[in-house]
């Protein structure tokens, strides 16, 4: 498959490490593209849910495809979410392509976007509520496990696929988070920075919409989830676009197989797979590039 070119691709709350994650689909995604700029807008890695007798190799292909395109020229800029809050302490630090913060804000052809995953208008990512929705997260994920379920059952049956946790998922979203708050909220803030556009994560609610007040207006954008809507912000000839992920387009990615059996290394042999001549040059200083996202 082609490469598509991309100008910026912004994605959000994969969930890594949880049975939600669509792993596959994101691996065949990240093949597909080929972005001057990978911004992943919180809650990559699922840290709350964390466990390490689950992480299934698809979702260390997703990284290894990440990782893929930033040694491949892509800049990777990481902002962190309530999920991956615990890797807010290395807030600001870099390597190569690849950079983590907390909020950025990036010009693209003179217009300003804000860029933050949208934890910190969720008050139920704060304080003692924290508990009762990390509880919540993992019964969101035996919600999704029993779903999917369901659904292998209604195939075979030849009826079409439901969704049990994304209607849940909405009238949480409506009772607690309140969606159109949260929106409002940040287009509010965006339109008094005198910022064109605001991106969000966080509510897995995939959206763009223009909202207007008495001081201005802004393009509020979420690029949604890979949880249950498969989504992603595009930006391509000039113009913001809601990509919508569909199996019938792609093949399966080929995922390696952990069960293959793999020989002890012989390391009794002629053959050197790295030889270093000198170590001499290896500590001279090079002088380093940083690049730092625009104040504000």
């Amino acid at each position: 498959m082609n490469k598509r070119p991309v100008d910026v691709v912004v994605m959000s709350d994969l969930h890594l490490g949880t049975t939600g994650c669509h792993a596959q689909e994101l691996v065949n995604y990240l093949k597909s593209i080929s972005p001057q700029i990978l911004i992943l807008n919180g809650d990559i890695i699922d840290v709350w849910q964390f466990r390490k007798r689950f992480f299934p190799l698809a979702h260390m292909q997703v990284i290894k495809e990440i990782l893929s395109l930033a040694t491949k020229g892509t800049r990777v800029i990481y902002i962190t979410g309530n999920h991956d809050e615990a890797l807010r302490r290395y807030t600001h630090f870099d390597v190569g392509n690849i950079q983590l913060v907390d909020k950025m804000v990036m010009e693209i052809n003179g217009h300003l976007c804000w860029i933050f995953h949208g934890d910190v208008f969720d008050n139920t990512t704060k304080g003692s509520a924290k508990l009762l929705a990390k509880l919540g997260c993992h019964g969101y994920n035996m919600l999704i496990r029993f779903n999917r379920l369901l659904n292998h059952f209604l195939q075979m049956a030849g009826r079409e696929k439901m969704s049990l946790s994304k209607s849940v998922m909405n009238r949480v979203n409506k009772a607690i988070i309140k969606i159109n708050n949260f929106e409002q909220t940040a287009a509010e803030i965006a339109i008094e920075k005198k910022y064109e556009y605001v991106i969000c994560g966080h509510i897995h609610e995939p959206q763009m919409r223009l909202i207007e007040n008495a001081h201005g207006k802004v393009t509020y954008l979420n690029s949604g989830d890979w949880v249950e809507h498969l989504t992603a912000l595009e930006f391509y000839n000039n113009a913001w676009h809601m990509y919508t992920y569909d199996d019938k387009v792609f093949e399966s990615a080929k995922v390696v197989d952990m069960n293959k059996k793999v020989g002890s290394p012989d390391v009794v042999t002629d053959e050197i797979a790295l030889f270093v001549h000198s170590v001499s040059q290896s500590f001279q200083s090079v002088p380093a590039q940083v690049a730092f996202s625009k104040p504000f």
